[in-house]
């Protein structure tokens, strides 16, 4: 009798165990259907095939899920060192508050690859227009006074910032949201890119609301 009880109790045991090697899933977001999606928009330009961690198919992603949510949630992936929706950026490779829910969603509720033939045929990284030449017009420690007008194309970080907003106050009174630079590295070399040129009359006031050096890109003068 001892010996039968021994038995079913090493059988339960394995049981248990091998339920608790799967993931319960709670959530109808998949890899191939949703996640899948965002990775190629947002992480394989840095994560490709040929990286040292590859995020381009479901048995890629899944062993990182909960570092990458973690990542995602703190803003540290993708490195973009801005936060979105503040001011025109093109490209702006910030996650949206959706997808960073989504993706947090996703692997809480057990990260499930779904149906396969719901995915993309390929995760590539998006091609990009090659930008057009850009100079620096003018550098700036935390605020100046421009003495003369400028037509700003973007905005490059020469130190780093924990969290800087930067404005432009036209003499009219209006403000300008430039780039909300939020935990960004110099290691980086970023330059931020506005969806359009920004005309700047002489006495716009450019501020940061907190310390941080910056430069002011402008199109190149060379043909």
């Amino acid at each position: 009798m001892t010996l039968r009880v021994n038995r079913l109790t090493i059988l339960c045991a394995a049981a248990a165990m091998r339920l608790a090697a799967h993931d319960v899933i709670t959530t109808k977001l998949t890899w191939s259907r949703d996640i899948s999606r965002v990775f190629a928009r947002r992480c394989v330009s840095c994560h490709g095939a040929g990286a040292s961690i590859p995020l381009t198919t479901y048995e890629q992603a899944r062993p990182w899920a909960v570092d990458i949510k973690e990542q995602v949630l703190s803003r540290a992936m993708p490195p973009w060192g801005a936060v979105k929706g503040f001011g025109d950026l093109s490209p702006d490779r910030a996650l949206s508050q959706e997808e960073m829910l989504m993706i947090a969603a996703w692997v809480i509720g057990g990260a499930p690859e779904g149906d396969p033939a719901l995915g993309p045929k390929s995760i590539v990284a998006p091609s990009g227009k090659a930008a057009a030449p850009q100079r620096r017009a003018i550098e700036i420690d935390g605020e100046t006074t421009l003495a003369h007008a400028m037509v700003a194309t973007g905005l490059c970080p020469l130190t780093a910032a924990e969290s800087s907003k930067i404005t432009a106050l036209l003499p009219d009174g209006s403000v300008i949201p430039l780039v909300w630079l939020y935990k960004y590295d110099p290691a980086m070399k970023l330059t931020y890119s506005f969806a359009r040129p920004i005309a700047l009359p002489a006495g716009t006031k450019i501020r940061a609301s907190s310390p941080v050096r910056f430069a002011l890109t402008a199109p190149s003068r060379e043909r």
